[in-house]
């Protein structure tokens, strides 16, 4: 932070949706020890479909403030890159992409908002200094915009395209088994995510489906169906308008509600009538 993060992630909001269709650039903002004190670091993290030179130009064009040079790019496969977005390295075997082991080794949790407006300095400031408390987590954004914002909410049951300028991800990870821990981490994740509240979308507070979070609501089963009022609470968060559909969908594929979970899509009968819906594309 001492070294200007605050101005390079206000930075990077502005341009980070924009940038060249084959470069992703997003931010991981983490705690760190230096000279013995917590401090937090934001690491601009990205993946370019190119040469390294390419990118470079590219850099000194769109984003000169953040100083990024030829040997801070790695010109590499895809499926290394695999490995580097999974295990922060490309220098270790691909096998280890097959690793899927039954035994938790760690917990963690995850929750997600969408941001449709910059979000001032102050409240950054704000907001990263929650990562300097003890038991804290991680902060990633992802960038959307380019391709993304010509693809209508309605085009697919994915709706959090068009408009948004990056998705935050709040994680926190632990290896401890105890109810201490679990409680710590948690109540950190939660704070973070009360704090952010009004900086991000609204109407409703959108959220990525890959980020389960169950906070948001869980299936509430009436008769051994799983109710669609209750599941909107947390459905038209993850695919706003889109959830009604694809609850209309699962009421004639799966009647019954068989494939089951706590935030599986429930189904909505309308009677009789055979109704006629679908999404744009």
């Amino acid at each position: 932070m001492k070294e200007g993060a605050i101005d390079l992630m206000s930075k990077w909001q502005s341009i980070a949706p924009r940038l060249h269709e084959d470069l992703l650039i997003r931010i991981v903002a983490q705690q760190i020890y230096e000279g013995g004190e917590r401090q937090v670091q934001a690491g601009f993290n990205a993946l370019f479909l190119g040469e390294c030179v390419q990118l470079v130009e590219l850099m000194e064009t769109d984003f000169p403030e953040l100083g990024m040079r030829r040997q801070d790019c790695k010109e590499m496969s895809w499926i290394e890159s695999a490995l580097y977005f999974a295990f922060y390295t490309s220098d270790i075997s691909k096998e280890a992409l097959l690793d899927r082991g039954t035994e938790p080794y760690r917990y963690f949790k995850a929750k997600s908002d969408f941001v449709k407006e910059p979000i001032p300095k102050s409240a950054l400031e704000k907001v990263l200094s929650l990562i300097l408390d003890d038991n804290a987590g991680v902060i990633i954004m992802d960038p959307y915009g380019a391709k993304m914002d010509n693809i209508s909410e309605t085009a697919t049951p994915f709706p959090h395209r068009k408009g948004n300028l990056y998705n935050i991800q709040y994680f926190t990870e632990w290896t401890q088994h105890d109810t201490t821990t679990y409680e710590e981490r948690m109540r950190w994740i939660r704070n973070i995510y009360y704090e952010m509240e009004p900086y991000v979308s609204t109407n409703p507070r959108a959220a990525y489906i890959n980020y389960r979070d169950l906070d948001l609501g869980i299936n509430e089963l009436v008769d051994g169906i799983s109710s669609y009022e209750k599941g909107r609470i947390w459905g038209e968060k993850y695919f706003k308008g889109n959830f009604e559909k694809l609850a209309l969908v699962k009421a004639r594929v799966d009647p019954s509600d068989f494939f089951w979970n706590e935030q599986s899509v429930p189904p909505l009968f309308a009677g009789d009538t055979l109704l006629s819906f679908y999404f744009d594309a």
